[in-house]
């Protein structure tokens, strides 16, 4: 299932079921779900067919962010071997850990500001997933049973406002810093997680290519590393990284401009377009 958050003509944001095929939204706040959050909560990840619940055609609706409400975002730094290498930095022996305020989420097609006290606004495409089932020290064996589903996530980060402290979260928390979606598709329909095509392209250009397969912490490390520490929540969002090629790590350096575009695409789960506005 492709969950998703939508609205149409009378502005009320509510949870659906995207199917691909028919170019419809199922809308799923008729079966009892207040929001995405719930769904993942529950554990729905299939809507019957012959169903009736009201459907919109694509057409009709605006997609936002799929999750607006996570509990907590919480982004892994230097998780591709070539992204640590093209940073400068050895290869971390535990998981970088780092959070983005849920206040940066925007959906697809919304804009990315950026902001007037940053002059180095930098992307980063990358694979999310979000947590199903909670709890607490976890083993890394048991990872797929609280994995619900994956999704597309760009860590727009200001890498002056990074650089000027040890500490990450406030650069990478700027209002629109955290695109996400156009989806969460469910785990049952990504056959391997840790073997997708990743990349990134502004105007079409290609600046980030690489795969899942490079990720140093896999999702069962990441999984067991984080909940020795404190409790996985149904919703948590675990962002894996982001390969090479972003403007940080370019010569010369490369940063978003206004009146540009960023897509991302990942293997199986579509593509997460914005554009860039200045504030």
């Amino acid at each position: 299932m492709k969950l998703v958050s939508f609205s149409t003509a009378d502005g009320r944001i509510r949870p659906g079921s995207l199917l691909d095929e028919a170019n419809l939204v199922i809308d799923l706040s008729a079966a009892g779900y207040p929001d995405a959050l719930a769904a993942i909560t529950a554990g729905l990840t299939a809507i019957g067919v012959g169903n009736n619940y009201p459907s919109y055609p694509l057409s009709e609706v605006r997609l936002h962010a799929p999750l607006l409400n996570p509990p907590r975002i919480f982004l892994i730094g230097l998780n591709y071997r070539d992204h640590a290498i093209e940073s400068g930095l050895a290869l971390p022996k535990t998981p970088v850990v780092f959070m983005k305020l849920p206040s940066a989420i925007i959906g697809p097609g919304d804009p990315i500001v950026l902001p007037v006290n940053s002059s180095q606004p930098d992307y980063e495409a990358e694979f999310a997933f979000v947590i199903g089932r909670g709890g607490y020290r976890l083993s890394a064996d048991e990872w797929q049973s609280h994995v619900y589903g994956y999704t597309i996530l760009n860590d727009v980060s200001a890498r002056d406002v990074q650089n000027a402290s040890s500490q990450w979260s406030l650069a990478k928390s700027f209002p629109t810093f955290c695109p996400l979606g156009p989806a969460i598709v469910s785990a049952d329909e990504i056959a391997d997680p840790h073997s997708l095509a990743i990349g990134l392209t502004i105007d079409g250009v290609v600046l980030q290519s690489s795969n899942t397969r490079e990720l140093i912490f896999k999702i069962p490390d990441l999984i067991e590393f984080i909940s020795s520490i404190t409790p996985l929540l149904p919703g948590d969002i675990v962002s894996t990284g982001t390969p090479s090629g972003v403007g940080l790590g370019r010569t010369p350096k490369r940063w978003l401009q206004p009146g540009e575009t960023v897509t991302i695409t990942v293997e199986g789960l579509g593509s997460l377009t914005n554009p860039v506005v200045a504030e």
